[in-house]
């Protein structure tokens, strides 16, 4: 990030220490008054680097978060005001831009819906149409994905006070649950209306909320310290991934492979050793096997546990050679509908004493659709089928 100037320094320290005041118990009338011109002339940058510092402190997660909006609240006016950049028509902002307008619209046409609602909750055509809208409002999901997937990566690569983006996500993950809450407690005729009023008003507010803060905090800060380069050479995954609403047709140029340092090797998604994607294959829990479009086995994991064994002999093998012959027919028919097209996949399971095994055989096709061979992948699934509830702690 480029050279930081003294103000916007100062300014975050004084926003920093607002902040904490407001986690600490502090009035929020004293503390206005207080940092009354820091608020007035607080910057994009300075609420990012601000906010940094808290992440740091390791105040709960819950508690930051209420006290975010709080603070933002007081500089609304500031970061409205505050002279930035324009996203350029076309531009990858611009797309996530586009895409947070018609988010906010279908808020807004929810409006009218809402108020019949409370006049009359127990009509059902009146549920069935906010219930409709805010399914579509879960698409949106797709526009946070895009965030946390491929901008807060670049974010940062260029700013390491990124801790902020933290927040955001935490806030991206209530909306999504928030959403799916809604749409359950409006298909429950006798769900209490207050409690369905609450969620509308935190999902209006924090879906609002959140393209603000990308439009007049994150944006502005992108376009102040990341070069143009980088951030417009987001548009071919973000468009792999999905847009929720709005879809840009930007002219995508092939980025020209990047110089590989010695002995890596360039997979697309990443450039890593041989020993390395040794070491990846060994510690995968599968077996894999990949045969060539010849039926020619060219290679074969070695995980600790391998349920089927293998020796280095077998490459070079037909794959028809690998079975037993009641099993040759089986192995033709799948491996000729992989050829011709006619299926992309081939499953089996069964046990093996104790254990239950998974099979599973893909065709394996280039980008261009060719066949260029069969990947198989055996898996010990006993533990994965006594999987029951949620677990989302660690326990160890």
């Amino acid at each position: 990030m480029s050279e930081i100037s003294n103000h916007v320094i100062s300014n975050s320290e004084e926003l920093y220490k607002l902040t904490k005041g407001f986690l600490d118990g502090g009035r929020g009338g004293a503390l206005y008054k207080q940092y009354k011109s820091d608020i007035e002339t607080a910057s994009p940058l300075g609420v990012v680097l601000a906010f940094d510092m808290i992440m740091k402190e390791r105040y709960p997660i819950e508690d930051v978060k209420s006290t975010i909006n709080k603070v933002l609240n007081l500089l609304h006016k500031s970061l409205n005001e505050y002279k930035s950049i324009t996203p350029a028509k076309g531009s990858y902002l611009e797309s996530l831009a586009k895409n947070n307008a018609v988010m906010a619209e279908k808020l807004e046409s929810l409006k009218p819906t809402v108020k019949a609602f409370n006049k009359n909750c127990m009509d059902e055509d009146i549920r069935q149409r906010l219930i409709e809208t805010f399914r579509e409002l879960l698409v949106f999901k797709k526009h946070y994905v895009i965030k946390e997937n491929l901008l807060f990566p670049v974010i940062e690569k260029y700013i390491p006070e990124h801790r902020c983006l933290q927040i955001m996500w935490s806030f991206h993950d209530d909306i999504y649950r928030n959403l799916n809450r809604l749409i359950e407690k409006l298909k429950e005729m006798n769900a209490d209306t207050f409690n369905i009023n609450q969620l509308f008003g935190i999902v209006f507010f924090n879906m609002l909320a959140i393209k603000s803060r990308e439009e007049k905090i994150l944006f502005p800060v992108i376009m102040e310290s990341i070069p143009t380069e980088e951030i417009e050479g987001l548009f071919e995954e973000s468009i792999e991934l999905g847009y929720p609403f709005y879809t840009p047709s930007p002219a995508i140029s092939k980025k020209k492979n990047e110089e590989l340092s010695e002995g890596k090797i360039n997979l697309g998604s990443g450039n890593i050793t041989v020993e390395q994607l040794k070491l990846i294959f060994s510690y995968l829990p599968v077996d894999i096997t990949y045969v060539d479009e010849n039926d020619t086995v060219q290679f074969f994991s070695t995980p600790p546990d391998r349920i089927f064994p293998r020796t280095k002999v077998v490459i070079g093998r037909t794959v028809q050679n690998c079975h037993p012959h009641e099993s040759i027919d089986i192995v033709n028919r799948i491996v000729e509908a992989f050829k011709n097209g006619e299926k992309d996949i081939a499953e089996f399971w069964f046990n093996m004493g104790p254990r239950m095994v998974l099979i599973q055989y893909y065709a394996v096709r280039s980008e261009e659709g060719t066949y260029r061979g069969v990947l198989e992948v055996s898996q010990e699934v006993s533990h994965i089928r006594q999987l029951e509830g949620v677990k989302k702690l660690l326990d160890w």
